[in-house]
């Protein structure tokens, strides 16, 4: 395939130059197409949501209300009718015409107690102006509503402004695109290979990238044209196609550069420049191939969930390895054959093996059991907060620090509403039901309020908001919604919907059937090592480490996020209390992939000089190739997995927590992925398990449908040969 490119050399060039120029002029279109949708096809939480947006205006939902509350001094109270339509008209007057609203007076059958404080001093009036599909879904009118409040009072205290759209800084402005992100990434990356090359040859990986990224960026037009794709996409295709498309040029550069010092792979004669190419592809090609398929195995584990959010996500992730993988087979060997000699100056003898990583494999083979133990403390100790993960949105009190919002609503809390206020359970239900029903769900054991104003009844249909006294993300909030759906559900024709339903919902399609999505990639991605390594112990292995990587990366999470211990010190952000839904399944069918490429690395560098030396008669091949493969490895891969977290931590700046705490994740696994696992543990167990990591029986060879399966290594000697014929070596391979 390499000789064809490099007979093609123009045509290669001419396509990808088109490819990207189509890409970047249409970038802005197709990120303007990308949607904020997330939505749950079937589910009662879904058709609620849908009912409210039909039928009410696209207010409430999944979009949680605005609260405006007021205290009184002490000695006044709502009780008397001056100021009560001094609180309502004010409330009224703040809300859009197509929104709804609520307060203490406009609730019916004495449910308005609800919104007032047991002292009678302090109520609480939720109001949901119509939303827009975007992360800041009340943007056209908070700065309205703002200006109508900054000076307004009752009975002269002052009206406050809070609720969870405030609180969680997404009171202004959309997403935005990922150029910024991208620059910066690319400048770290640029700098990490100046340091590796020391040569311009630095700048090769990255224009792979220049090419790759609007390539796909063209391909996700294609897919935006057939179905919704995620606004979330435009940062995975920019940072994480950034950070593979480099990676994997990186890899092939790097193995050019050694081939190329050996005898005849440089010079003048074009031949010889050709066969160092191929030579180079052969090898480094074949990881990249495998290192892609590996790749977008573990993404089409979010394809196949029934979340259309999650699927789109799949489907720019899977792009990404795809066109990463065609570049670097197709554009970077022309690129190389024409530029590389010119490239690669100041010219400097290229040394393959890392000191650091010689010493460190040799340390590794020698004391493989102390290496494996305390590698494999370090990782579990690691994943250990993994077991304490709780899934939800962040729940309202972590996002109530600083500033005025956050006073605001401490107060609500403290006066008794209960934190679920910020996020209510929203019941559509029949208008002739809506008195008893709301009678009903205020008696829940939990619930702190429930209320069903006349003026919310449109069409014959109703809307009655529950709370609960604890945040609905926490276990106990989140046992009460279960209680108030299940409620509402009983009423014929109701449907319970809002975000807190929609969280539970959420949970059970994506992680519903987790084990089998595991299993489905764990067995695609074990039938292709397995064919490639040629061994049954090795993908077994290769699969076990993914797993304790992922579960660390999720620990970090945990420890960072949940915990809060470092969020605040990165991000100026408090503990969140709970990670997000879509975080973990999307981390790990990325991260599962990406550090499956070290692995893919390391054992394809160490199986080829098992084959070597076997080549050569030696019988002992384990440790030799174990510290070749690692010396020769260890630094291509601790470069392009810091270049890796330099795009994770450029994402981490978009201005959006759930993706902040997503490139979190993704930035902890692929350190401690290419350190202690595949520096140190993955070493060690392959010394370990000997011989038997060739271990690969006629039975599997036939399972795999592999018919031009190699002999095993045989003994290295003399054998005799036909009659008259001296005696030769037995050719181990």
């Amino acid at each position: 395939m390499t000789r064809w490119v490099l007979a093609h050399r123009w045509q290669v060039v001419v396509v990808w130059v088109l490819l990207t120029l189509a890409g970047g002029a249409m970038a802005s279109g197709t990120i303007d197409k990308l949607s904020f949708e997330s939505k749950l096809p079937g589910r009662h939480s879904q058709q609620a949501n849908d009912d409210l947006a039909r039928q009410f205006s696209a207010t409430g939902g999944k979009n949680a209300p605005l609260l405006l509350t007021v205290t009184l001094p002490a000695g006044a109270g709502f009780d008397t009718p001056a100021v009560r339509d001094q609180w309502t008209s004010l409330v009224h007057g703040v809300t859009p015409k197509s929104g709804r609203s609520v307060t203490y007076a406009d609730a019916a059958g004495g449910t308005g107690k609800a919104l007032l404080s047991k002292d009678g001093r302090t109520t609480v009036a939720l109001v949901y102006p119509p939303a827009n599909p975007t992360t800041s879904p009340y943007d056209a009118w908070l700065p309205g509503i703002k200006a109508k409040l900054a000076h307004a009072t009752v009975a002269g205290a002052p009206v406050e402004l809070t609720g969870q759209p405030v609180l969680s800084g997404r009171d202004s402005g959309g997403a935005r695109s990922p150029v910024g992100e991208t620059l910066i990434g690319a400048l770290g990356a640029l700098i990490v290979l100046a340091l590796v090359f020391a040569s311009g040859l630095a700048v090769l990986p990255l224009l792979m990238a220049a090419v790759a990224i609007p390539t796909t960026f063209l391909l996700v037009r294609g897919v935006v044209s057939i179905t919704d794709v995620s606004f979330i996409v435009q940062y995975l295709v920019a940072l994480i196609g950034l950070g593979v498309a480099i990676d994997y040029s990186l890899l092939v550069v790097t193995r050019w550069r050694e081939e190329r010092q050996k005898p005849g792979g440089s010079g003048p004669d074009p031949e010889a420049r050709r066969e160092a190419i191929v030579r180079s592809l052969n090898s480094a090609g074949r990881a990249v191939a495998l290192s892609g398929a590996t790749v977008a195995i573990s993404l089409a584990a979010l394809v196949v969930l029934p979340v259309p959010f999650l699927r789109s996500v799949g489907y720019g992730g899977l792009l990404i390895p795809v066109v990463s993988v065609a570049v670097a087979l197709t554009l970077l060997p022309v690129m190389l054959y024409a530029w590389g000699d010119k490239l690669d100056r100041p010219r400097r003898e290229h040394r393959p093996d890392s000191r650091l990583w010689s010493s460190i494999a040799r340390w590794t083979t020698r004391r493989p059991v102390v290496a494996a133990l305390l590698s494999g403390a370090v990782l579990l100790a690691l994943a250990a907060p993994v077991l304490v993960i709780r899934l939800g949105a962040p729940e309202t009190t972590t996002l109530a620090h600083g500033g005025q919002p956050a006073v605001s609503f401490r107060k609500i809390v403290d006066a008794g509403f209960g934190e679920g206020i910020a996020r209510p359970v929203e019941v559509v239900a029949p208008a002739t039901d809506a008195g008893a029903l709301t009678g009903r769900l205020g008696g829940i054991d939990g619930v702190a309020g429930s209320v069903s104003p006349a003026d919310w009844a449109r069409g014959g249909r109703t809307v009655v908001d529950v709370w609960t006294t604890a945040d609905p993300s926490s276990p106990g909030g989140r046992d009460t919604v279960t209680s108030v759906v299940d409620t509402a559900q009983r009423t014929p024709q109701a449907l319970a919907g809002g975000g807190p339903p929609a969280d539970v919902d959420f949970i059970d399609a994506v992680y519903g059937s987790l084990w089998l999505i595991f299993a489905f990639v764990a067995l695609l991605t074990f039938v292709v090592l397995a064919r490639t390594l040629r061994s049954i112990l090795l993908p077994l292995k290769a699969l076990v480490l993914n797993a304790l990587s992922t579960c660390a990366a999720y620990g970090a999470v945990v420890l960072i996020w949940q915990k809060g211990y470092g969020s605040a010190a990165l991000y100026d952000t408090p503990a969140v209390g709970s990670i997000t839904i879509w975080v973990p399944m999307t981390v790990f069918a990325f991260l599962f992939g990406l550090s499956m490429d070290y692995e893919v690395f390391i054992l394809h560098r160490i199986r080829e000089t098992h084959v070597e030396l076997s080549a050569k008669g030696e019988r002992d091949t384990v440790v030799p190739s174990v510290v070749t493969g690692i010396s020769r490895t260890g630094r291509l891969i601790s470069s392009a997995a810091f270049i890796l977290f330099l795009a994770f931590v450029a994402l981490s700046t978009v201005p959006i927590t759930d993706v902040r705490v997503f490139a979190t994740a993704l930035a902890a696994g692929i350190i401690v992925d290419a350190t202690v696992v595949r520096g140190i543990l993955a070493p060690a167990l392959v010394t370990l398990m000997g011989r038997a990591n060739w271990w690969f029986p006629d039975w599997a060879a036939r399972a795999l449908l592999i018919r031009d399966r190699p002999q095993p290594p045989a003994a290295a000697g003399p054998v005799p040969g036909p009659a008259g014929e001296p005696e030769r070596r037995r050719d181990p391979v």
